[in-house]
């Protein structure tokens, strides 16, 4: 009756003598990883070395060559204007939209101060107008800083010695040489604003019959299992697509005319 316990004592010298085993495998294949996982993280550092920040590192050096005077020289003034210009071409519109919260939702740095005087921008209609001017008014200085440029300034000095006021000389000078420019600028700025989608949603809060644009809505109808509705919306916004094409195209035209004329 006592023979069992023998073979239970076996039994577990067998088990400790397994997980030692088992350890010391464990303790030999780390050993056998830890070259690897150097070899793989230094190459990996390597390359991010190689081609993300060497290349930083050689523009800014380059950039700075001249000394630090001469790098503020350059980058003041129109070279600066242009890129805060074109800065929205470069921002998510969702991050766009999430600073206008930032700075006017209800715990933003303006929030209590325009809370106290009873101005709402976000969830409402100033906040879906100012986020759509963010994402949308580089088209029409993009295309009249080239058009000013061609032109030049003399026409508006000889209206100044004259003794023009600066309203008539941009009434009378200014605004007729860039008005096909402007209005091809606007037509841009119209069919961006008509598919703006990523900053209008996250300044509007979606409220129907008041912060709904087109696709946002036609958004809302689709997620309801609305096809008819979202499609109907979708054929609303292909119509004023054509619609802007053809005076995009109209505009070019007269456009070209008057630059020939100029010329």
């Amino acid at each position: 009756m006592v023979e069992p316990e023998p073979l239970r004592v076996n039994s577990m010298e067998a088990i400790s003598i397994r997980i030692g085993r088992a350890g010391i495998a464990g303790k030999s294949a780390l050993t056998e990883i830890r070259p690897v996982r150097f070899v793989l993280i230094a190459g990996t550092v390597l390359f991010l070395g190689l081609f993300l920040v060497l290349p930083l590192v050689v523009v800014f050096v380059e950039a700075l060559k001249k000394g630090v005077e001469f790098y503020f020289a350059t980058i003041r003034g129109k070279n600066l204007l242009v890129t805060l210009i074109d800065l929205p071409f470069s921002v998510s519109p969702v991050i766009s939209g999430l600073i206008y919260v930032l700075l006017f939702g209800l715990q933003g740095w303006l929030g209590p101060w325009l809370a106290a005087h009873d101005i709402k921008i976000i969830f409402a209609v100033p906040g879906i107008v100012l986020a759509t001017i963010f994402m949308t008014f580089p088209f029409v200085a993009r295309e009249l800083i080239p058009i000013m440029q061609s032109q030049g300034s003399e026409e508006e000095e000889a209206a100044r010695v004259l003794g023009a006021s600066g309203w008539q000389t941009f009434r009378r000078v200014t605004l007729p040489n860039i008005k096909w420019g402007l209005l091809y600028g606007v037509i841009l700025c119209n069919a961006r604003a008509m598919g703006e989608f990523g900053a209008v949603s996250v300044v509007s809060g979606h409220i129907r019959g008041m912060t709904n644009t087109i696709p946002l809505h036609a958004e809302i109808l689709y997620n309801e299992y609305n096809s008819a509705g979202a499609f109907a919306m979708a054929s609303i916004l292909t119509v004023l697509t054509v619609i802007t094409l053809v005076l995009k195209t109209l505009i070019e035209g007269q456009s070209e005319i008057q630059g020939g004329r100029g010329g």
